[in-house]
């Protein structure tokens, strides 16, 4: 296959995944999925190698291609068959990110798998919008072991309702999963149609071309990270537990073109659910190195064979059941981030950014329902400040490094729930400054119509975002529950009035020489 031919074929199964996507945002019923675009789809071969993947969640596709081939290989597949799972120690994140697993099967052989993963605000746990502030795992909700949810194309009914039993809002629940059914569905039908079009051993030889050009790409891109031991530490606010200043430290050894980065010394887990499995911290370490690779570089299994992972095991980045990790998914994961970043900057300073605000700025919310008030459940990542780099300003209020959704619109959420947007804005001043100045973060205020229950799991609130060479340091987040400062993370009721601010971090600082920003309108 030649350049042009093999470019293609790339873009062919990207566009799959694609339109998996877009099949699951249109069929969902809840604003996370249909409006945030908190969801990931994905393709890989017989052996659970990622083929391709459309420009959905890190910290989904990361942790899918660490995890999948542990776990296509323990299940005996049958064409028809539909897999779901969401358990953190058998290839999922945390338990609200469910994973639908269908495998393919051309002339009765298994020739790949499509995947999606998406974010489900109801995963079964007693407080709202199921992001508890958790101490071990049976707290966040539903744990779901890889099982048989579709068999020979049929929806088991019989399981389908357990799965429902412990959901607040089983309309809206029920139509998230029959959302990621069909998007399975579509894209079986999809890479199908391209097998049969070119052959089956074409197909399989394409993906071979496929991830041995990915392969290049990648080594060439290590390659020209100078030979040596790279190092840095960052922390976390907090557990939620009591727990503070939580370390996370790597030693990223770059020898040839190969990439070890080892997590020695990093806090062991914690009571808290800031712990997450070695797949999420596999997710962020992957991201990091994909930034550094060409644009053009296929996003496939062979990108990431020059990159080892060691971690200590019952560790905060590589936990152990039964560890809570529903904030690792999202605040540590994006910790992680930053200390590779920052060990990275030691090598290259010119390719690495200043740090991001450093949070998902995660809040869920919802009520458990009375013979007044009917149940609901929501959950929002909030934006923030972009670190400034060595030729650019960072960017103004936006998801960074982890996360890729969208914020929910203010009309969606004023729609469907008791709550009024009454404030939503640029933070402006939270930027540090610098030669090239970090973005500014952002300020989204909610007032209640009804009492509900919160909970707040955010960091960079006693820890600024920092800056680079001679960058100042980023303002740290605020939270606020009618003007008075909450913890990073807390769990807390809310009733009718009250007004509950998020305040983000902004981005940090690049460079000693200070430049005026200009603010464009």
């Amino acid at each position: 296959m030649d350049a042009i031919r093999l470019s293609i074929f790339a873009n062919r199964i990207d566009a799959i995944c694609g339109e998996m996507g877009a099949t699951l945002q249109k069929s969902a019923f809840s604003p996370n999925i249909r409006d945030r675009l908190d969801y990931s789809c994905a393709i890989f071969d017989a052996d659970g190698e990622l083929c391709a993947q459309a420009a959905h969640i890190p910290v989904h596709l990361g942790s899918m291609a660490f995890a999948m081939r542990d776990v296509v290989s323990t299940i005996n597949w049958s064409a028809g068959d539909m897999i779901v799972l969401n358990d953190p120690y058998k290839g999922g994140t945390h338990l609200p990110d469910v994973t639908l697993i269908a495998p393919l099967f051309i002339n009765n052989t298994l020739t790949g798998f499509v995947v999606n993963r998406a974010h489900h605000a109801d995963i079964g746990s007693d407080t709202p919008g199921s992001m508890p502030l958790s101490s071990s795992l049976s707290e966040e909700g539903l744990i779901i072991e890889p099982s048989l949810l579709v068999k020979n194309d049929e929806v088991d009914q019989q399981y389908f309702s357990k799965l429902m039993e412990p959901m607040r809002n089983e309309q809206e629940s029920s139509g998230d999963f029959i959302a990621q059914i069909a998007a399975n569905r579509r894209g079986l039908i999809r890479l199908q149609a391209l097998i049969d079009k070119m052959g089956r051993e074409h197909y399989l030889q394409s993906l071979n071309q496929l991830n041995d050009y990915a392969a290049i790409l990648a080594h060439k891109s290590l390659r020209d990270i100078a030979n040596g031991v790279y190092c840095f530490e960052d922390v976390l606010d907090d557990d939620g537990q009591g727990k503070k200043d939580i370390v996370i430290k790597v030693a990223i050894r770059c020898k040839d073109g190969v990439v070890t980065v080892d997590f020695a010394g990093s806090e062991k887990q914690v009571a808290g659910n800031i712990n997450c499995p070695l797949s999420v911290t596999a997710a962020a370490v992957y991201y990091v190195f994909r930034c550094l690779m060409p644009p053009q570089t296929p996003a496939c299994a062979g990108s990431f064979k020059n990159i080892i992972i060691q971690a200590p095991s019952c560790s905060v980045v590589n936990a152990s059941f039964p560890a809570a990790v529903a904030a690792g998914n999202v605040e540590t994961s994006t910790r992680i981030v930053d200390v590779v970043l920052g060990a990275m900057a030691k090598a290259i300073p010119e390719r690495i950014p200043a740090a991001s605000h450093g949070s998902m700025n995660n809040l869920a919310m919802g009520y458990v329902g009375d013979a007044n008030l009917p149940a609901w459940d929501y959950y929002e990542t909030i934006g923030g400040g972009m670190g400034a780099s060595a030729v650019s300003h960072g960017l103004d209020a936006v998801q960074t490094h982890m996360t890729n959704t969208l914020n929910t619109p203010i009309e969606a959420l004023e729609m469907k729930y008791p709550v009024r947007v009454s404030r939503y804005e640029i933070r402006r001043g939270s930027a540090g400054i610098g030669e090239y100045c970090g973005g500014e973060g952002l300020i989204r205020e909610y007032e209640f119509l009804a009492p509900a229950q919160v909970t707040i799991l955010s960091e960079r609130r006693s820890h600024q975002p920092w800056g680079l060479k001679g960058g100042d340091d980023a303002k740290a987040g605020i939270n606020l529950l009618n003007e008075k400062v909450l913890p990073a993370k807390q769990t807390f009721n809310v009733r009718q009035g009250d007004v509950v601010c998020i305040t983000s971090a902004g981005g940090g600082g690049y460079g000693r020489e200070i430049k005026q920003k200009i603010v464009e309108i």
